[in-house]
């Protein structure tokens, strides 16, 4: 069964999200709240968590995961930006946006679309979330808790609970998010592209 862990939502317990960034190190996967809604989230060059991560969600390889950053240096890592995108990038971060970009050599290959070698990140306006990534000093793995052939994602923690409290290893309950995914914004390209429409608006890049 998973840990359950209730989470301040503004000051999470230095205590409990060490516990909890040591159950992403030895391969656990993690329902934990965000700016947007819930995300199922897994250590970044873990292939088996990975791997169980996208059964869960019932997803192939050809679904973009997202990796969660601190800010826009970690973004700068794992993806090519140049100066437009930056600016783009610099007034939607912190926020509900997940940006498809141009991965770098240090994103596993298995991890980048398999064609077009594009990665999803975001820099998620979480406290609890932030806290995590402080403690781990690298981004997470992770995608939206839609469970397969659903459309809504799941925002109560007891809910994943219920559902999923045998599949994963540690949820934790910040209180409930909103129910709207981030909206996706494609920026590989010459111009900003709408993928999803979801609870940022996309109006600030002119779509």
């Amino acid at each position: 069964m998973s840990q359950f862990f209730q989470v301040h939502p503004v000051n999470p317990q230095p205590r409990l999200i060490k516990q909890a960034a040591q159950i992403v190190h030895d391969g656990g996967i993690v329902a934990v709240p965000t700016d947007s809604c819930y995300a199922l989230v897994c250590h970044l060059d873990d292939k088996a968590a990975v791997e169980r991560l996208r059964r869960i969600r019932g997803i192939d390889e050809k679904h973009h995961l997202t990796l969660l950053c601190r800010d826009l240096s970690e973004i700068g890592v794992y993806a090519r930006v140049d100066n437009r995108q930056f600016r783009l990038l610099k007034a939607a971060t912190p926020g509900p946006f997940t940006f498809i970009l141009e991965a770098t050599k240090c994103v596993p290959r298995r991890l980048s679309h398999p064609s077009r070698k594009t990665i999803g990140l975001r820099v998620p306006e979480d406290a609890i979330v932030h806290a995590l990534l402080e403690e781990l000093q690298q981004p997470l793995l992770g995608t939206t808790l839609i469970m397969p052939g659903e459309e809504d994602a799941l925002n109560d923690a007891d809910t994943i609970c219920e559902r999923l409290g045998k599949q994963i290893e540690l949820i934790i309950d910040g209180g409930a998010c909103s129910l709207e995914p981030t909206t996706v914004i494609d920026l590989s390209g010459a111009g900003a592209e709408l993928v999803r429409q979801g609870r940022g608006d996309a109006a600030m890049f002119g779509l």
